[in-house]
C-alpha cells in the first residue's frame, strides 16, 4: 500500500502534544515559541502541520522574536500557509507584547539610571527600520515630565536641533533630561556625530542649568550609556 507523504494533522497526536492541550496540562511555560505561534494560527498546510510551519519561521530568523515583531504582513504571507488573516493575527499578537513592555516602563516614573531609560524607550525606537531621537525630560527628583519625539531621519541618521531641544525643556520647566536615538544596524558603538552633539548639549545645560545626565544609543538586543562609559 502507497504511503502519505503528508505529515500527520495536529488533531493525530497525543493530547499532550497538541499546543493548545499541552498548554491546558502543562501551563504556558511548557511551550515553546513555535508552539505559541502555531496556536495563534491555528493551522498548517497540507505539507506540515502549524508546528512545523512556525517551526520553520522561527528557524529563519535564527530564534529570535525580536526579529519575528519586525516582520510585516507581507513578509509572513511569503510562507506557504500563511495567508492575510494568520500574517495579521501574528503581527497583532507581538504588537500587544511590544505594548504591554511599553506599559510596564511607563510604570516607571522615576528614572534611575540608564536601564529605566532603556526600558522606557526600547518599544518604542528599538525595532524600527530607521533612525528616531528622543529625549526624556524630568524634574528635580528625575521623575518624568515628558518623553518626546525630537527628529525623525533615515537608516544612518537623524539631526537634533540643540535649540529646539533646550526650548522645549524651558517650556516644560525641566531639570534634567536623557538624549536618545537608535541604531537600526545593531550597532552599539557612538559616532563621532553622537559623542560631537552630547558634548553641544552637555556645555548648553550647563548655561541654562538644565542637566544633561545621559545619553542612550538604543538597538533592539542592548544599550550604550555615555553615562555608563564616562563619556558625559
Amino acid at each position: 500500500m502507497e504511503q502519505s507523504n503528508h505529515k500527520l494533522a495536529i488533531t493525530s497526536w497525543a493530547s499532550e502534544d497538541r499546543p493548545r492541550e499541552k498548554m491546558m496540562l502543562k501551563g504556558k511555560q511548557a511551550l515553546s515559541d513555535a508552539e505559541l505561534l502555531a496556536i495563534l494560527i491555528g493551522s498548517g498546510s497540507r505539507q506540515e502541520t502549524a508546528v512545523d510551519l512556525c517551526k520553520r519561521i522561527m528557524r529563519d530568523i535564527d530564534y529570535n522574536l525580536n526579529e519575528l515583531g519586525k516582520k510585516t504582513i507581507a513578509d509572513l504571507m511569503t510562507y506557504k500557509g500563511i495567508g492575510e488573516a494568520k500574517a495579521i493575527s501574528i503581527v497583532a499578537a507581538l504588537e500587544l507584547g511590544r505594548r504591554r513592555r511599553a506599559s510596564l516602563a511607563r510604570e516607571k516614573k522615576q528614572i534611575k539610571g540608564s536601564n529605566d531609560a532603556f526600558e522606557l524607550l526600547h518599544p518604542k525606537i528599538a525595532d524600527l527600520p530607521h533612525e528616531e531621537f528622543w529625549v526624556i525630560f524630568m524634574n528635580r527628583g528625575n521623575k518624568i515630565v515628558n518623553t518626546e519625539r525630537i527628529s525623525i531621519g533615515g537608516v544612518a541618521g537623524t539631526v537634533a536641533d540643540v535649540k529646539l531641544i533646550f526650548k522645549r525643556a524651558l517650556e516644560l520647566t525641566a531639570s534634567g533630561m536623557i538624549l536618545a536615538h537608535n541604531h537600526p544596524s545593531g550597532n552599539l558603538r557612538p559616532s563621532q556625530a553622537d559623542i560631537q552633539l552630547t558634548k553641544k548639549m552637555v556645555e548648553a545645560g550647563k548655561l541654562l542649568e538644565i542637566n544633561v545626565l545621559d545619553h542612550v544609543i538604543v538597538t533592539d538586543m542592548g544599550y550604550y550609556s555615555f553615562a555608563d562609559e564616562g563619556m558625559i
